[in-house]
């Protein structure tokens, strides 16, 4: 795989990021993220740090759940497209219902692994509210956080792995959580600087775009709704949430456009 075939599968990835049937299916589930978003900080408003920790990183686990299942239907929905098919959406639901549902395998056990790390780190908080020495105890395991928190950070990055190499691998080829999971990591294993390479390519224009519409909702954020009242500043943001969901729609398209790009050049073609 060298240059040109890379540019080759980014430009047709991008060509079919603005197809009206794939944003008519990515735009919905990118507003049911952002709800879950939304209604998690509105909750975090004065929370305690150990409930606001859990209201960021909840959120984030469940949409990856809901966008590895997107990922799926994109993939499939893309392979049709580039061979110059017909996509009907009834007979594609009908089709990829139990690949669909092969996703929440994957996707739940990392919201149930970071619940349990949740609870153990409000076992720390409770040793530092111990009277008297409480404050000492939790200096001296301060790392036990530290680490807790690596772990979560670590679930986010294993759920990107999944929505690029897990999508299309469920989508085209194979439904075995245990064997898929074991091939992801099999793949990254034995060439690690392609995979990483087409992951970073798939993530540029979503990052890019985050980061500008991060922007935006800063600069909004403290010049036209500082004075706002919370309940008022949770309803503005569920707003200006739509407009961010469409702008993304294509990113998010592009970004599962490639990684069916990817699997076809590092394994479909390499096994024929």
């Amino acid at each position: 795989m060298d240059f040109s075939s890379i540019e080759t599968c980014f430009n047709r990835a991008l060509s079919l990021s603005f197809s009206k049937k794939k944003i008519f299916l990515c735009f919905p589930s990118l507003i049911i993220c952002g709800i879950i978003l939304v209604f998690c900080k509105t909750l975090a408003f004065n929370a305690s740090g150990w409930t606001a920790l859990s209201l960021i990183f909840l959120p984030l686990l469940l949409s990856f759940c809901i966008l590895l299942a997107l990922g799926v239907l994109l993939v499939r929905i893309y392979h049709h497209e580039v061979k110059g098919l017909k996509v009907n959406f009834k007979e594609l639901f009908s089709a990829s219902w139990q690949q669909v549902m092969s996703t929440f395998y994957l996707s739940v056990p990392p919201v149930l692994i970071y619940l349990l790390l949740w609870v153990l780190l409000g076992i720390f908080l409770l040793f530092k509210e111990i009277p008297g020495v409480g404050e000492f105890i939790g200096v001296i395991l301060a790392f036990g956080p530290f680490i807790l928190i690596l772990c979560t950070l670590f679930l986010c990055l294993i759920d990107i792995l999944l929505l690029f190499f897990g999508s299309p691998a469920i989508a085209l080829k194979t439904t075995d959580k245990l064997k898929l999971a074991r091939s992801i990591f099999g793949y990254l294993k034995e060439n690690a600087f392609k995979h990483l390479i087409m992951l970073l390519i798939a993530l540029m224009p979503i990052t890019s775009l985050i980061c500008f519409l991060a922007l935006g909702w800063h600069l909004t954020n403290i010049s036209y709704l500082e004075m706002t009242q919370d309940a008022l500043k949770s309803l503005s943001w569920f707003f200006i949430m739509v407009p961010f969901s469409a702008i993304l729609t294509p990113a998010v398209i592009f970004f599962f456009n490639f990684s069916a790009e990817s699997y076809n050049k590092l394994h479909l073609n390499e096994n024929r």
